[in-house]
């Protein structure tokens, strides 16, 4: 079933640096730009995550009407209780946004609150996005990171199985969401 991001328990924090890659988009290139937050930059995770739960309401367990009105103190314990919040950057522009925490099973880490905007869509910033949660999954000694995903959502499956993750069989939750894995070398 899906899991809030407040119901797991937090793993140990390490950090990871920011990358930067580069795609072409109308004839200009572009760097993407992916950084772990801290607590004091909830305000930014803030901003985008409202974003999130407005353009993509079904595709999240939480709900803009559970977030919109909540105090800084439930923003801070946000960033500060899951070990990994990460931030996609184009060019200037925060973009995108995933975090990861201890995932259900011993060893592996699960990959939650994944979003791109839509102006971003389709230029990398989900692979980039996916590779700063592999990269901080395979420092913490992981052997794997799974996720769900809305089965109706075509193109994060795509996404996904185009980072190596592959759909675990038979596991579909009452919420329309399928499990998927990708196992860490």
């Amino acid at each position: 079933s899906a899991v809030r991001d407040s119901e797991r328990a937090p793993t140990t924090a390490i950090s990871i640096p920011a990358t930067r890659s580069k795609c072409r988009w109308n004839n200009r290139e572009m760097g993407t730009t992916t950084r772990p937050l801290t607590v004091d930059e909830w305000r930014e995770w803030r901003s985008l995550r409202l974003e999130a739960l407005a353009d993509a309401p079904a595709a999240f367990v939480s709900a803009l009407s559970e977030w919109i009105d909540a105090t800084d103190d439930r923003w801070r314990s946000r960033i500060r209780d899951i070990p990994l919040n990460v931030i996609a950057t184009l060019d200037t522009e925060s973009v995108g946004q995933v975090s990861a925490l201890n995932g259900s099973s011993a060893g592996s880490v699960e990959l939650i609150s994944m979003w791109v905007a839509p102006n971003a869509r389709g230029m990398g910033v989900g692979d980039a996005l996916i590779d700063a949660v592999i990269s901080w999954s395979a420092g913490q000694g992981a052997s794997g990171v799974e996720l769900s995903v809305k089965t109706s959502n075509l193109p994060a499956r795509q996404l996904y199985e185009r980072n190596h993750f592959r759909f675990v069989d038979g596991i579909e939750d009452g919420d329309g969401e399928i499990r998927m894995v990708r196992k860490l070398a």
